[in-house]
């Protein structure tokens, strides 16, 4: 094998910081194995692979929706690791007087995104509707008392088309995406809606770029279960061939993740700039949008909160028909990576001892 595929979403993540930082090309040099973006190939099934993770030999860190999307349609994947950063999620609105109570919310008109060209699962719809899951059930609201608005757009794929040979990834990717509440932000500023969802930095952003009010957000939701949506938990997803030929390598990819949490831990200044530029966020959204300490939370393992809470998500998706057909969850996750990983990194200071 001459060559490891790799994608990730521009969102906080170690395994993005791990391929930004050029650790998986030092990592695999010796070797003579090449790295590459599944964005940077030729052939449009291999970008597609981003969403459909049906590349042999590659890995994906990002949103979950996709993942668990991808491995209910049946793609051969294994989920050896998570990230939970905890982001800022929020219902936001331009109307003054709206309360955040029942009877004021009762009928009114909340945003709902609709990728017209989605050929792979409505990713930003899927997490609109469990952010107003999540937090209407704060206020005592259910889905069925307010009237969900189709908010239509057209996204550029990710897969539609590839960069020039020397730019890099993060270029390409912000020069194709818009905002990535634009249309949330149009709909309330067009009167098309009373309400709508955001979350991250970008969405602390437009929200503040609004002045809009926050009638409620995530830290008011107790069961932190609820809190599970696209962004939390990001898993660590491989191509199950790979880690059946080739366990070694799979490892190796995971030892430099953890050597990333680690990095990350002692360069907090360092995480906010990557962050803020991989969201196209300025640095100080990036600090309100993930509290509790960023740089701490950048860390790879398999929490069993985190686990179950991404198990409570993926039947959340099978309800709303966002995913076509359940799956065995408990065996799609193999932690003998994850073990083997942590004993490889542990190993060199045993052995100096």
């Amino acid at each position: 094998m001459s060559r490891l595929w790799y994608t990730r979403c521009p969102a906080p993540t170690p395994f993005g910081i791990t391929v930004r930082k050029g650790w998986l090309e030092e990592e695999f040099a010796a070797d003579r194995i090449d790295v590459q973006a599944l964005q940077d190939a030729d052939d449009v099934k291999i970008r597609r692979s981003h969403f459909t993770h049906t590349q042999p030999w590659s890995f994906r860190q990002g949103g979950n929706i996709p993942a668990l999307w991808a491995r209910a349609q049946g793609s051969d994947t294994r989920l050896i690791g998570l990230s939970w950063v905890d982001e800022f999620q929020a219902l936001i609105t331009l109307d003054r007087h709206l309360e955040a109570s029942p009877d004021a919310l009762a009928g009114r008109r909340f945003g709902f995104p609709l990728n017209t060209r989605a050929s792979v699962v409505d990713f930003h719809r899927a997490t609109a509707l469990r952010g107003f899951s999540s937090l209407l059930g704060v206020l005592g609201v259910q889905l069925e008392d307010i009237d969900l608005v189709d908010l239509l757009h057209t996204p550029r794929g990710l897969e539609d088309a590839k960069p020039a040979a020397d730019a890099p990834l993060a270029d390409w990717l912000d020069a194709q995406r818009p905002h990535e509440f634009a249309r949330e932000a149009e709909a309330l500023l067009r009167g098309e809606a009373d309400v709508v969802f955001v979350k991250g930095a970008t969405g602390l952003d437009i929200a503040n770029l609004l002045n809009a009010r926050i009638l409620v957000d995530i830290s008011a939701q107790p069961n932190r279960v609820l809190h599970a949506n696209n962004g939390t938990p990001r898993p660590l997803t491989v191509d199950a061939q790979l880690l059946r030929e080739r366990p070694d390598l799979v490892e190796r990819v995971l030892a430099r993740t953890l050597d990333t949490g680690a990095w990350a831990e002692r360069h907090a200044g360092d995480v906010a700039h990557y962050v803020a530029h991989e969201t196209r966020s300025a640095e100080h959204w990036v600090e309100r949008a993930y509290p509790g300490g960023l740089h701490r939370q950048l860390t790879i393992g398999l929490d069993p909160q985190a686990l179950a809470a991404l198990a409570d998500f993926k039947q959340f998706l099978f309800k709303w028909g966002f995913i076509a057909s359940d799956f065995d969850f408990d065996a799609w996750v193999d932690p003998a990576p994850l073990r083997a990983a942590l004993a490889r990194r542990h190993a060199p200071a045993a052995s100096a001892v």
